[in-house]
Parts: structure tokens; sequence; C-alpha cells
């Protein structure tokens, strides 16, 4: 299951791990993505801090921690291909995963169905 934050991040709980990335509505309303600049591997990030960049031809905006833990790992492929955010942003487009999860932050988060209707409320 994936919850999302009102800053447009998503994070899917795997185990002991979160992996995180940028919803679809984050990736179409950035347009086509031309750079990703990820966390650091080993760093440890609370919720709401930046955790990297990504610029578009439009364009840059920060992406936030949904959940605080360390970084374990980042999707290296964005930096070769960042536009794989725009085709696959909640799927091959992941950004990092986080270990030293506390998962009670996810109770401050939205479910699918919550946010949708978030971005209906924001039109």
């Amino acid at each position: 299951m994936k919850y999302y934050a009102t800053t447009h991040e998503w994070v899917m709980i795997d185990g002991d791990e979160a992996i995180i990335g940028i919803s679809k509505h984050a990736a179409d309303e950035l347009g086509d993505l031309t750079f990703v600049e990820l966390p650091e591997v080993g760093a440890d990030v609370i919720v709401g801090e930046t955790l990297g960049t990504v610029e578009s031809v439009k364009a840059a905006s920060d992406f936030y921690a949904p959940i605080s833990g360390t970084v374990m790992a980042v999707n290296t492929a964005l930096e070769d291909d960042p536009a794989i955010l725009n085709q696959s942003p909640e799927d091959e487009g992941w950004i990092c995963r986080l270990e030293n999860i506390d998962m009670k932050e996810l109770d401050e988060l939205m479910t699918k169905e919550k946010y949708t209707k978030f971005l209906a409320s924001q039109n």
C-alpha cells in the first residue's frame, strides 16, 4: 500500500524498509524531467527535510522525505535517464530506499483515495 504526502511524494513499505518516490501528479506537473539530484546513501533524513531536486524544462523543484530514516539505496538509473520519472513515477521511477524508518509517521500521510480527494480540492 502506498501513502502520499501533501508535497506529492509517495512511500511504500517493504518489510522494514520504505521506498520513496514522487507522485504521478507531481511528475505530470513538472513536465519533461531533465535532471535528478538524488540523496546520499547513508544520509539520515527527517520527515519534511529535502531529499533532493528534480529539474524539468519548466522548473526545478525539491522533493521531501515523507518519512524519517536512513538512505540505504538510490535509483542511479535516474541520473542517466531522468525521464523514467515521467514514464513510471510510481514504479520504476522510485527515488530511494530508507531503513531505520519510523512507522508511526505513516499515520500523518494519506491513502491513495485521500490523496486523490486532496488533489481534487486543490483545483
